[in-house]
């Protein structure tokens, strides 16, 4: 588990699977994969398989241990629902997040029907905890069908990441969404975002009163071009309170 982030929309990484294989134009320039592909080959690195789809057990109790409530991003290295986890081991992550309720767990995923169907089977005709939120990756317009699989997901709190933002999103429907976040892509070859195509799902935010993050602009570096749009900072996050004594955990920034 990585104690801190860089990610801004989040406290801290818990990887109990790395590594994934590419859905879409998204998946493209892969952060993810480039970090781990430097060290494939290097003897006893993490990841010396380099980007290959692997599972880690050995990590599965880390939020247990980790007792002063943070948002935890689950897989920021892997997708939590490609074909080739077995099922079985998403029913032990699934375990643990239900036992750690102290902290809030975020699970992204482009694979939104997979996530859907298996939330429908654990679930059934009840919600997921409140502390685990589910979001899906929307990158342009040919995405926004996973909008549709993440709404008809048995869940609380629903959050899209719109990044890298690769095109206009064109007319969504923010309805049950409870979160949107905004980037643009950082890397060697990162495509650029237009203005407009943010302003766009900013302003829709807005209009439906969704919280709306602007993580960055994106390019050499996640840092190149900074987080202001028009001159500010966008740093919404959901409030989410506790059912059973309704204290707040630190999720506003």
């Amino acid at each position: 588990m990585a104690y801190k982030s860089a990610i801004e929309w989040t406290d801290a990484t818990w990887n109990p699977v790395t590594g994934c294989t590419k859905v879409s134009r998204g998946c493209d320039n892969c952060y993810a994969e480039r970090i781990a592909e430097r060290f494939r080959g290097t003897p006893g690195h993490s990841y010396e398989r380099g980007f290959d789809l692997t599972l880690r057990p050995e990590r599965l109790d880390q939020p247990l241990s980790w007792k002063r409530p943070r948002m935890i991003f689950v897989n920021s290295m892997s997708d939590l629902f490609h074909k080739d986890i077995p099922t079985q081991f998403i029913d032990s992550i699934f375990d643990i997040m239900e036992t750690a309720d102290w902290h809030v767990f975020q699970i992204l995923t482009k694979r939104s029907s997979l996530m859907r169907d298996y939330l429908r089977r654990r679930y059934g005709s009840t919600l997921a905890p409140r502390h685990i939120w589910c979001g899906v990756s929307v990158e342009d317009s040919r995405a926004t069908a996973r909008i549709q699989h993440l709404r008809d997901a048995p869940i609380s709190i629903r959050f899209l990441s719109v990044e890298p933002l690769l095109g206009p999103l064109g007319e969504i429907d923010l309805t049950g969404i409870s979160w949107v976040i905004v980037g643009g892509e950082s890397g060697p070859n990162a495509r650029p975002m237009k203005p407009e195509w943010v302003l766009e799902v900013r302003n829709l935010c807005k209009q439906e009163k969704v919280p709306f993050f602007f993580k960055q602009w994106g390019g050499q570096t996640p840092k190149s071009g900074g987080r202001l749009l028009e001159g500010v900072e966008h740093n919404a996050t959901p409030t989410y309170l506790r059912e059973e004594n309704m204290d707040v955990l630190p999720v506003a920034r």
